[in-house]
């Protein structure tokens, strides 16, 4: 149907606006259409796969006829006419019809550029004893991943392409070793990223042929930190116990804020989280205080953070994460006695994920390969995307620069994607200029090309992708085939409230802050809160900050709202300050706060944004350092939710509600066995889903906006990582592959992803 009633107003889809579907579909979900024939209640099918259409709630009652729409001239009072024999509210459209209206743009499936062609069966298993051995086991190599676990030898880089098999490789590789050359397990180092990876390639051997558990447990396998840790702690146990490590990130949050308590840095005002991080890739890049040239303000207060750190984990004898490796190689670098006995040790290195090695993880590697230079990378380029945290893939890129006699081995063949994904993904990565030529095939053809939909907004968005999930589970499908992948964690908002307000299952990260909980959001809503509640302490106490006031002041706010017999917002403007212009803003600002309640939640916001000059105190205190996730972009973010609330109160009801959700399915999604999946591209990498939709293709979401204000600046590295990112986005479907490209994100009209351009190319006959 494509006519429905709401509280008595006639609505015809081909005469509603984009910007109003989305305010029909929460009417529909609450209980407000009803069909115009027989008055049953109604709902607002938006998905992904067919045109929007109204359907009667009840899935028992058929739909009825489309009913005729006519002009009815009528005498005033006459409320209600007659259609198709009904007695029917007298019709008009919820809105004016605009002179040009943005219709519902259908899906587009990408033309896949190139015919599958299946590839011939290799007889690679028979060609030599232990292959044969292997394929008994049901493990089975191609040509170039036999190559890869022969050569034993010397340095081998091992380009493994998105799903070639690298794990089979590496495992293959380490029971080829150690049960068909009889090199000493013990000889060897078997580097993952994570403890789970070792693990797993821990149990993978123990079902190869011939493989023991002695000679397993004899095996140096684990991360970078733990192996590296085990050897500081031999050599100097007392200064590296575990009781002097600082475990806990609120631990060493601590140790920043009371160093930041010198140079008055707030703890509400300044970024200690992210100058966490950037500590953390100072020194993952083996560069301390010392070496550092600040560039900006926040450099400099973070440098001075840096030094205090370092200087309060040296007197208390503490250590963090990044010292196990920063102290192992100092340990290797001034001792070549030492270093000497641990390269007649280790006699072979395999590296997993070497495009996500960093410069202190790399200098170890070369320091113990020194003497017998029998180092295995294996990693892929084109799924480098850890910069943020110090991996750089030009240690991959030139392998061949400290190890000149490298043999270059590439796996090609793609086992988890289909063709049409597969030929996709390699359209797009291929525009990268830095990078190892490559090109993927697939094994299997799935006849479903990655399709485009084209949501109005991050709203609509959101509702086209919980329609389409119930769907396809309600025909059979398990919710764990199934993942939604987006940049970063802001640009969750919008599908974790349809999902949470759903009855489907769905997991997210443990550590992933709600929306509603973001320091700048709520930040913003304490204005809201304190125009409705002038005594709310709490909420004064968020604002003052952004007043560029002290949490001092609070206390004498207290004190004057008993002398002047105020409220505690009042109480601002009798605050003295030392400057006649601070107190004149804070009375201006007080009638401001106050006149909020008056405003629609949108209006409001504008508000505290321009005229209490929120915006201001964001860029002169440095919450615009971060260039993944602004301050700013939060309060964009805000404004989308906040065009579906009339009211102030019941925002804040939503935003209080949906707080409380985010908990309540962090604990339940650790019983959800079969759930689907909610998480960044980043956190992603190395998972695979039947079903894959990635949020936001528009520029500025992905490829990210600090990447583009790179590549503005002549950089181009930043945004060859996000074209990295898409990639890997990409290849973590098997069989189907949904991009959004949505019209407009955070309340401005937006741009398709220029990433999608190669996609769009007409193929060649």
């Amino acid at each position: 149907m494509k006519t429905a009633l709401n509280q008595n107003q006639t609505i015809i889809l081909d005469q509603l606006d984009r910007d109003e579907y989305q305010k029909i579909y929460l009417a529909g979900k609450n209980g407000e259409l009803v069909c115009p024939v027989c008055r049953e209640s109604a709902r607002f099918i938006l998905g992904i796969q067919e045109s929007p259409y109204f359907s009667h709630a009840s899935s028992t009652i058929p739909d009825c006829p489309e009913p005729a729409i006519h002009e009815v001239n009528e005498e005033p009072n006459q409320n209600h006419s007659e259609v198709n024999g009904f007695r029917l509210p007298k019709g008009r459209t919820i809105l004016e019809a605009p002179k040009t209206i943005q219709g519902f743009k259908i899906a587009k499936a990408l033309e896949c550029q190139a015919p599958f062609q299946k590839k011939m069966t290799d007889s690679i298993e028979y060609q030599s004893p232990y292959l044969q051995q292997l394929a008994k086991s049901d493990v089975v190599l191609d040509e170039a991943q036999a190559a890869a676990v022969y050569e034993t030898e010397g340095a081998l880089l091992v380009l493994a392409g998105a799903g070639s098999g690298k794990t089979r490789v590496l495992t293959a590789r380490t029971a080829f070793m150690v049960d068909f050359k009889k090199i000493d397990p013990r000889n060897i180092m078997l580097v993952t990223f994570t403890s789970k990876a070792a693990s797993e390639m821990k149990n993978r051997l123990l079902s190869y042929p011939q493989m023991k558990r002695e000679a397993i447990n004899k095996l140096v396998t684990g991360t970078f930190h733990s192996i590296f840790y085990r050897i500081l702690m031999f050599h100097s146990r007392d200064n590296w116990t575990s009781d002097r490590l600082l475990k806990k990130e609120w631990q060493r949050d601590k140790i920043l804020k009371d160093a930041g308590k010198e140079i008055e840095l707030s703890e509400k005002e300044f970024a200690y989280d992210l100058a966490l991080q950037q500590i953390g890739l100072w020194k993952n890049s083996l560069l301390f205080p010392k070496d550092i040239k600040t560039e900006t303000e926040w450099e400099e207060k973070t440098l001075f953070l840096y030094k205090k750190y370092e200087e309060y984990k040296e007197r208390e004898q503490l250590f963090d994460f990044d010292d196990m490796l920063i102290g192992c190689y100092r340990l290797l670098s001034s001792s070549p006695e030492l270093l000497e006995q641990y390269q007649n040790r280790f006699q072979y290195f395999l590296i997993d994920e070497f495009q996500d090695i960093n410069k202190v993880q790399y200098e170890l590697i070369k320091l113990l390969s020194g003497k017998h230079k029998n180092v295995c990378a294996v990693g892929d380029d084109d799924q480098a995307i850890y910069s943020f945290r110090g991996s750089d893939p030009s240690y991959l890129l030139d392998f061949e620069k400290d190890f000149p006699y490298a043999k270059v081995i590439t796996l090609e063949e793609n086992y988890r994607s289909s063709h049409e994904i597969v030929t996709a993904a390699n359209q797009m990565i291929a525009a990268n200029k830095v990078r190892r030529l490559k090109k993927m095939k697939a094994q299997y053809a799935a006849g479903a090309a990655p399709t485009l939909f084209f949501p109005y907004d991050e709203e609509e968005e959101a509702t086209m992708i919980v329609t389409d999930l119930q769907e396809k589970i309600a025909q059979g499908a398990n919710p764990s085939d199934f993942a939604i992948l987006y940049r970063t964690n802001a640009g969750a908002r919008a599908v974790f409230e349809r999902l949470a307000s759903s009855n489907l299952p769905f997991r997210m990260e443990q550590d992933v802050e709600a929306f509603y909980d973001r320091r700048i959001v709520k930040s913003i809503l304490s204005f809201l809160r304190l125009s409705l509640d002038e005594d709310n302490q709490s909420a004064l106490s968020d604002v003052l900050p952004f007043l560029f006031l002290k949490q001092s002041a609070l206390r004498d706010l207290k004190a004057m709202s008993i002398l002047q017999d105020c409220s505690n917002l009042e109480a601002l403007s009798y605050y003295k300050t030392a400057h006649a212009f601070q107190e004149k803003k804070l009375k201006k600002a007080v009638a401001s706060i106050r006149a909020l309640k008056q405003l629609a939640p949108l209006a409001a916001i504008d508000t505290i944004e321009k005229d209490i000059g929120f915006l201001d105190f964001l860029k002169k205190r440095g919450n615009e350092s971060n260039k993944l996730e602004k301050g700013s972009d939060d309060i964009k973010d805000l404004k989308v939710a906040a065009k579906n609330f009339g009211t102030i109160d019941s925002l804040l009801a939503h935003a209080e509600h949906m707080s409380a959700m985010n908990k309540e399915i962090k604990n339940l999604s650790k019983h959800f066995t079969d759930a689907i999946t909610l998480t960044t591209i980043h956190r992603a990498k190395g998972l695979e889903y039947h079903t894959v939709y990635v949020l936001g293709a528009v520029d500025g979401s992905l490829p990210h906006d600090f990447a583009l204000e790179s590549y503005r600046n002549g950089d181009y590295s930043a945004l060859e990582e996000e074209r990295r990112l898409f990639y890997v986005a990409m290849t973590r479907a098997k069989e189907q592959l949904f991009i959004s490209v949505p019209s407009n994100r955070r309340g401005k009209k937006a741009n398709r992803s220029r990433f999608l351009a190669p996609l769009n190319k007409k193929r060649k006959s």
